[in-house]
């Protein structure tokens, strides 16, 4: 049986690992006596049908570690896969010998908070994510008593926006400029981006053979993490049509020895838009912002529906489209704001 002692403010456990009583001990304190029992009598249970509960008695970042090289390795894609390989030091660096047998919500809580003090929400919530996956496989293999990693929140700082939305205005100068006076092919790939839409991963991955007389064809996407060329989702393998100026520019690029038509270079696409955008005088944005930009201008007028935005886009849903790009550009909420005024004065007359 599991013995509970008071030690100071704290009720510590003790659970023997086997039912027969062998040497091997799990233990963990608490603040009250009635959690302590709780977590007695899950362990005690959990024993009592099979589970082996010196396993609980390993490091979670140990058990992390192992988790993504054999579970995860198989169960995703190699960019998603490296993702995972680049959570394991953080988790190493946040948990260290912490034993998954102390494991609790408040605990992993703190950890989240801890690391949340240096980055950006969006950065903590992916950590958190993979860190919720590994605790739910824990529990279903009987290494938690409980699945509470949903119960653990993300609280990091919001950063600012870098994929900003050129305006309606910038888009034409921008536009205009890339059509008229382009230096060099990644200013086509700029303009390229701009008239579609495409992720940049999606534009490095243009071959010839993509390319048709109205429209280019979606087929690979190539990262820089990763040899893996396949498209996000299924969505994402598409035709985009595009204007004759800009297809009669894209076939003057030349095809690389690899068999794309843009060389990566060294993928520093946004930090040479930012030189560009800068000599221009126009607002700063990423390479994706160049997205967010063709989105936000489709999104402007009133007769593109939503369905051919999201299927251009390469959106697994609509749903998506809507949580990502409803923000309209400047002037048409100006319009929008005085045609609303306009709308409510009316109930005066």
């Amino acid at each position: 049986m599991a013995q509970i002692t008071k030690r100071g403010k704290k009720w510590r456990v003790t659970v023997s690992t086997s039912k027969y009583g062998d040497n091997a001990r799990i233990t963990k304190s608490f603040d009250n006596k009635e959690d302590a029992k709780k977590w007695a009598l899950e362990n005690e249970l959990a024993k009592n049908i099979g589970i082996d509960l010196s396993k609980r008695n390993q490091t979670f970042s140990n058990y992390f570690e192992n988790w993504v090289k054999t579970v995860k390795k198989n169960d995703v894609r190699e960019t998603t896969y490296q993702n995972y390989l680049h959570v394991i030091p953080i988790v190493k660096n946040l948990f260290r010998d912490t034993k998954i047998s102390t494991l609790d919500d408040l605990l992993v809580q703190s950890k989240i908070d801890e690391y949340a003090e240096n980055h950006s929400r969006k950065t903590t919530t992916e950590v958190l994510l993979k860190i919720r996956t590994a605790l739910s496989y824990a529990y279903g293999h009987g290494l938690l008593a409980t699945d509470f990693g949903k119960l653990v929140k993300t609280r990091g700082k919001v950063s600012e926006k870098k994929n900003i939305a050129l305006s309606i205005t910038e888009m034409k100068i921008l536009r205009q400029y890339l059509i008229r006076a382009h230096k060099n092919e990644f200013e086509i790939m700029v303009l390229l981006a701009l008239e579609t839409g495409a992720r940049r991963g999606e534009l490095l991955g243009l071959r010839p053979e993509y390319i048709e007389d109205n429209a280019i064809l979606i087929r690979e996407s190539i990262s820089p993490t990763s040899k893996d060329t396949e498209l996000k989702t299924k969505k994402s393998r598409r035709k985009i049509t595009i204007n004759h100026d800009v297809m009669e520019l894209l076939k003057t690029v030349p095809c690389k020895e690899n068999g794309y038509i843009f060389d990566p270079d060294g993928f520093q696409q946004s930090a040479k838009l930012s030189q560009l955008l800068n000599r221009l005088g126009l607002s700063k944005t990423t390479f994706h912002g160049l997205r967010d930009t063709h989105a936000s201008f489709l999104f402007s007028s009133d007769k593109i529906s939503i369905d051919y935005i999201s299927q251009r886009l390469g959106h697994s849903n609509i749903q998506t489209t809507m949580n990502y790009y409803l923000t309209l550009m400047p002037e048409k909420k100006h319009q929008q704001d005085a045609d609303a005024l306009d709308f409510l004065n009316s109930l005066s007359e």
